[in-house]
């Protein structure tokens, strides 16, 4: 599934058809260079998701824990900064990934081979000429 998305009201159609993919995976992987509006997307669909908290990216802590109105969690990675995948394993991420909550996941490109067979990818590439982005969402299963 493809969007084009010129303006932050555009991101509206992504958030809903984000709600369909998570009742086929809880676990997304966000792609997209610096910049790209990764964390804003996220921030967009935990809005969507009704979580009560602040929604930043966990650039330094790794992961962040966030609290819907439902009182369930969500969990937000940004894994820019780790140098090689073992040192997810020193937050547990299995814990994470398989434990049944809803898992955000910033710069899987670093920890691509953790990740579990079955995923909700979602793509972000700019077109730097016009500020547009071309989002894509697709399962994954390995």
């Amino acid at each position: 599934m493809e969007f084009e998305v010129n303006q932050l009201a555009d991101l509206e159609n992504v958030v809903t058809a984000m709600l369909v993919f998570a009742k086929q995976s809880k676990i997304f992987a966000f792609y997209g260079s610096m910049g790209a509006g990764k964390t804003t997307l996220i921030k967009q669909f935990c809005r969507r998701m009704r979580v009560t908290d602040e929604v930043n990216s966990p650039t330094f802590s790794i992961v962040n824990e966030y609290v819907t109105t439902e009182n369930e969690s969500i969990f937000h990675f940004d894994f820019y900064r780790i140098h090689k995948p073992e040192e997810a394993y020193d937050i547990g991420y299995e814990n994470y990934f398989y434990g049944g909550n809803l898992c955000l996941i910033e710069w899987p490109e670093k920890i691509e081979q953790l990740l579990p067979d079955n995923y909700v990818k979602v793509s972000i590439v700019t077109d730097a000429m016009s500020e547009c982005r071309k989002i894509t969402i697709e399962i994954i299963n390995h």
